[in-house]
């Protein structure tokens, strides 16, 4: 069968498909703007690994295209070497060098000497990684514990703070891990990144749709109190249901302050196995931390009531299609699910496993919380009401 031929593309075009990509757009969608087929496209952003290669540029003190043309012409012309630097105003050895180095008097072309002076000049900088195997492991073994890169650079920030060549930053690992001709960390190690893709994409935002219903009697998040809003004490929580496979279904929550967070075991969606098990949980923890719950307009909470008459938690609903103010619930389905991938089946999950996936989250190091871990946060405000 004969091959394709290769397909080129301009300095211009790429800097075209890069913007789009920036922007979130799809393979399909820059081919079909560009009119090619999107494997080409996928050629030319996946030797950066998603990631936009730095903007490269011309020393001011290197020859330019018109200084070479002019040296090509004066060559040709029979003029001495001296003659042409005087016209340039460049040193004479400057003059010299190039000619010498790209053919002699003879055999210099002005176009060719500037591709071949253009490819001289990449000097890669060896990456961080690479020159420091230690770091690297370090990097690797939290990578394998599902520490996103942001929490490895701020988590070595804090343990080693005067220790520069003890710190890589977050963009370093993911350039590192995309670019595997960088060499300092293995390709599997993508596998234990949130989003377990094979190049660097931008965020998407996603919204459910408005197919929950009706809640009766809901209370609106708007008359949730200041301090739940401002998170100014750690008793304030949010929920939601995770789903898998073969109709199963786990419950996440998250507590607002300290970004602790439960895994809840239920062996239906109904809004009363739902809720029998979010009381259960709920008993487990002194009355003086768990004040408010959180939910979205799911169906599996219908029966609040319940709830809050069981517990003396007061229950608060979101606005319909407005999972945004479900932030902290919403990011942390997005780490639970590194655990727990769409597409498997919850039900063979049991408590005192979720519980294992719970702790292992809740000793990662946050961001927000100043790369403390929520364990840290939540067990200080243990101890302050015990």
């Amino acid at each position: 069968m004969k091959q394709r031929p290769r397909i080129y593309y301009t300095d211009g075009q790429k800097a075209l498909m890069w913007e789009r990509w920036r922007k979130g757009e799809s393979l399909q969608q820059i081919a079909q703007m560009l009119g090619r087929n999107h494997s080409s496209i996928q050629r030319i952003l996946a030797e950066a690994g998603g990631i936009q290669p730095v903007p490269r540029c011309r020393s001011r003190l290197a020859l330019s295209l018109a200084e070479r043309e002019e040296i090509s012409r004066g060559l040709i012309a029979g003029h001495s070497i001296r003659s042409i630097s005087t016209g340039l105003r460049r040193a004479p050895s400057t003059i010299s060098r190039e000619v010498h180095r790209n053919g002699g008097p003879s055999d210099y072309r002005a176009s060719l000497t500037e591709q071949a002076a253009w490819d001289r000049a990449l000097r890669p900088k060896t990456c961080k990684l690479a020159d420091n195997p230690n770091l690297a492991h370090l990097v690797a073994e939290k990578l394998r514990l599902q520490w996103s890169p942001e929490q490895i650079a701020g988590w070595l920030k804090c343990a080693h703070p005067d220790d520069e060549e003890c710190q890589v930053s977050h963009e370093t690992i993911y350039r590192t891990l995309f670019i595997q001709t960088r060499g300092a960390l293995k390709k599997e190690l993508l596998a234990h990144l949130r989003r377990t893709r094979a190049m660097r994409r931008s965020r998407h935002h996603t919204q459910k749709a408005d197919n929950h219903g009706r809640i009766v009697d809901a209370v609106s998040i708007s008359e949730r109190p200041a301090a739940a809003e401002d998170r100014a004490v750690p008793v304030h929580w949010e929920g939601d249901l995770l789903f898998g496979s073969s109709n199963s279904q786990i419950a996440t929550l998250v507590e607002r302050q300290t970004r602790y967070v439960m895994l809840v075991k239920v062996a239906a969606k109904d809004t009363k196995t739902v809720v029998n098990g979010l009381i259960k949980n709920a008993r487990q923890l002194p009355r003086e931390l768990y004040k408010s719950l959180t939910w979205d307009r799911g169906k599996e909470l219908a029966d609040h009531k319940r709830f809050t008459l069981a517990t003396d938690i007061k229950v608060y609903f979101c606005d319909p299609q407005n999972p945004w103010q479900r932030g902290t619930n919403e990011n942390t389905n997005g780490l639970v699910r590194q655990y727990l991938p769409k597409g498997i089946d919850l039900s063979d999950y049991s408590q005192a496993k979720l519980n294992a996936i719970a702790r292992r989250l809740n000793e990662r190091p946050r961001k927000t919380l100043n790369y403390e871990t929520p364990a840290q946060r939540f067990n200080q405000t243990v101890a302050s009401t015990g």
